[in-house]
C-alpha cells in the first residue's frame, strides 16, 4: 500500500473534525431564579416553612435563613428578608440564587458530522451536557445556544431572527468524552429519540436472555473503556437491571446494580489485555441507556473503570452510609459539597466511539465515528497511526 493510500485509510478510520466551535467561560455565571404561585388550598405558611418543607434537599434550614436574610427572595415582586413573612394564596415568590463560579471545564467542541437534520459532537470529558447541580452555564446546550445566537445575529439584516439551537436527543456522563447526538430539526428530534427509546423499550421481560445483539436495529452504540483487571472471557453479555439508592449530595438517588431496577442490557468485547499494567481495554456495545450504565455493569462484574472515583465492585458506590451535617452549609447557603465521590466526578476512561443509525429524514444507514484518545487505543491502533502520521508528515515535507 501507497504512503497517500495509508493516509487516506488514516482518515477513514480516523475521520478529522469538520470543524470546532466555542467560547470562553465567563467568570461567573448568571445566577438562576426559582418561582412558586402559593396554591389556594395550602394552609397559611411562613417564608422559611415554606422553603425549608418543599426544598429542604437544596439547603438546611440555617442555610435557607441566610437566604431569606440576604434579600434572595420576593413576594410578587418586593424583597422579603423576614423569613416569618406569612404567605397568602395566590402569592408569587421567587428565590434569586446569586451568580457563582462554576467548576472549570472545556470549552471548545469538535463537530464530527452535520447535516439540516442533526450534528454529532465530539464531546470532551470533563464538560456537562445539560443544565443540572453546580453547571448552570457550563455545557454542551449553552455552547449550542450562543452559536446560534451568533449565527442569527450575523444572518439577520433588521430583523428579529433567532436561528433555533441543535438540542442533545441523549446523554453522556460528565467524565464521559465522545459522540453526542443533537437535532437541529423537531422532526429529528422527535425521530431520534424515538431511536434511543427503541433499545431501552426492547430490553424487558419480554425478551429471551441474549436475544436482540444480532438483530437489526436503528441505531447502534459503541463505547471503548479502560478497565481495572484480566477479563477472563473475549465477550460477555450483562443483563444486570440498575436501580436507584439514597446517596449523599444526590437528591434524586444515585444509580447502581439492583436487582429491583430497570432491565439493562450490555455487550462487552476485549480488545486487548495488558498483563503488566493489570488492565483490559474493552469495546462495550448498549441496548439500553440506563444512566451510568456501562460504569455500573463493568464494576458490576468485578471490573470498575480505571480510575473511577464512584463505582466499585458489584456496581455499588464506595460507600453508602454517611453522616448528614444538618447544621454545615455553603457560602450560597446550600449543602457543603459532599466529600464522597459524585456521578459527576470525572477521572475515568469511557468514550462513545462509533454510532451507527438510520438517518432521520434520508432512507440510509450513516456512521459516526470519534477519534479515540491515545489511553483507549490498542497497541496495534496505535502503531498504525503514528505510521501513517508519519509517512504524511514525510510526503509533506518532500
Amino acid at each position: 500500500m501507497s504512503n497517500a493510500s495509508k493516509a487516506s485509510q488514516l482518515e477513514q478510520e480516523w475521520p478529522p473534525p469538520l470543524y470546532t466551535f466555542g467560547v470562553p467561560w465567563p467568570e461567573f455565571n448568571d445566577g438562576l431564579s426559582y418561582t412558586d404561585v402559593i396554591r389556594s388550598s395550602q394552609n397559611a405558611t411562613t417564608l422559611i416553612d415554606f422553603y425549608y418543607s418543599k426544598y429542604r434537599s437544596s439547603a438546611p434550614l440555617q442555610g435557607w435563613l441566610q437566604r431569606i436574610r440576604n434579600g434572595q427572595i420576593t413576594i410578587n415582586g418586593i424583597v422579603v428578608a423576614d423569613p416569618q413573612a406569612v404567605l397568602s394564596p395566590g402569592s408569587k415568590i421567587i428565590y434569586h440564587r446569586m451568580p457563582w463560579k462554576e467548576a472549570r471545564a472545556p470549552f471548545m467542541l469538535q463537530v464530527l458530522y452535520e447535516d439540516d437534520d442533526m450534528v454529532a459532537i465530539n464531546k470532551p470529558s470533563g464538560l456537562q451536557v445539560l443544565p443540572g447541580g453546580l453547571f448552570q452555564q457550563r455545557t454542551v446546550l449553552t455552547q449550542l445556544q450562543w452559536k446560534a445566537s451568533k449565527q442569527g445575529s450575523i444572518c439577520s439584516t433588521g430583523h428579529d431572527f433567532q436561528q433555533p439551537h441543535p438540542v442533545p436527543v441523549h446523554r453522556l456522563g460528565r467524565g464521559t468524552s465522545g459522540i453526542l447526538l443533537c437535532a437541529k430539526t423537531k422532526l429529528a428530534k422527535t425521530t431520534l429519540a424515538t431511536y434511543f427509546a427503541e433499545g431501552t423499550s426492547f430490553v424487558g421481560e419480554n425478551r429471551m436472555p441474549g436475544q436482540g445483539f444480532g438483530e437489526a436495529r436503528r441505531i447502534s452504540k459503541f463505547y471503548r473503556a479502560l478497565v481495572r483487571g484480566i477479563l477472563e472471557y473475549d465477550e460477555i453479555l450483562i443483563e444486570q437491571p440498575i436501580g436507584v439508592v439514597q446517596y449523599p449530595g444526590v437528591a434524586k438517588g444515585l444509580y447502581v446494580a439492583s436487582s429491583s431496577g430497570k432491565p439493562a442490557l450490555s455487550k462487552v468485547q476485549v480488545l486487548e489485555r495488558d498483563t503488566q499494567q493489570n488492565r483490559t481495554v474493552v469495546q462495550v456495545e448498549i441496548h439500553s441507556g440506563r444512566p451510568h450504565q456501562i460504569r455500573i455493569h463493568l464494576a458490576f462484574i468485578g471490573h470498575p473503570l480505571v480510575g473511577d472515583p464512584l463505582y466499585q465492585g458489584g456496581g455499588q458506590p464506595n460507600l453508602l452510609e454517611t453522616e448528614t451535617i444538618e447544621d454545615s452549609f455553603a457560602e450560597d447557603g446550600g449543602y457543603q459539597k459532599p466529600e464522597r465521590p459524585l456521578p459527576g466526578d470525572c477521572g475515568y476512561y469511557l468514550h462513545a466511539h462509533r454510532l451507527v443509525l438510520c438517518h432521520p429524514s434520508m432512507d440510509k444507514m450513516i456512521e459516526i465515528i470519534a477519534p479515540l484518545p491515545s489511553i483507549l487505543q490498542t497497541r496495534q491502533e496505535s502503531n498504525q497511526i503514528r505510521a501513517a502520521e508519519g509517512m504524511l508528515t514525510y510526503e509533506m515535507a518532500a
